[in-house]
């Protein structure tokens, strides 16, 4: 495990979209728009079970996430590392992630539907800092 330098948390802690990289069955990549938040140096991300992402992560549970400041795309960080996910705390990631991004209190994309939300947590292996 690695850890997230300062620059990397303050990026993370402003609620900086990130994208997320994982592997396709081909071993292409697939990227996807996330919110994301963190616990310590671990990144959380919020996903449904069933997604492409969400299979990649099972079947191969190495990713990428790039997080830059909208106020200075130049600067980034990428965090390399493994996925773990778990159903359990889903439902309050995806909310929590939502008051962050939005101010809403609740998520309400998935109301009515079957829907089922998986907290994916990234350990980080490499971090890779730029801050001009």
């Amino acid at each position: 495990m690695t850890t997230l330098p300062d620059e990397a948390k303050a990026w993370i802690d402003a609620n900086e979209f990130a994208t997320i990289g994982t592997l396709l069955p081909s071993g292409g990549p697939h990227l996807s728009v996330v919110w994301v938040a963190r616990d310590g140096d671990d990144l959380l991300v919020s996903t449904v079970k069933g997604r492409r992402k969400h299979m990649n992560m099972e079947r191969d549970p190495r990713v990428s996430v790039l997080v830059y400041p909208r106020a200075a795309p130049y600067n980034y960080v990428e965090v390399r590392g493994t996925a773990t996910m778990t159903e359990e705390g889903g439902r309050e990631l995806i909310d929590r992630l939502c008051q962050l991004y939005t101010g809403a209190d609740r998520y309400t994309a998935d109301d009515g539907t079957d829907n089922v939300r998986v907290v994916v947590r990234i350990t980080p292996e490499k971090v890779v800092l730029r801050n001009r």
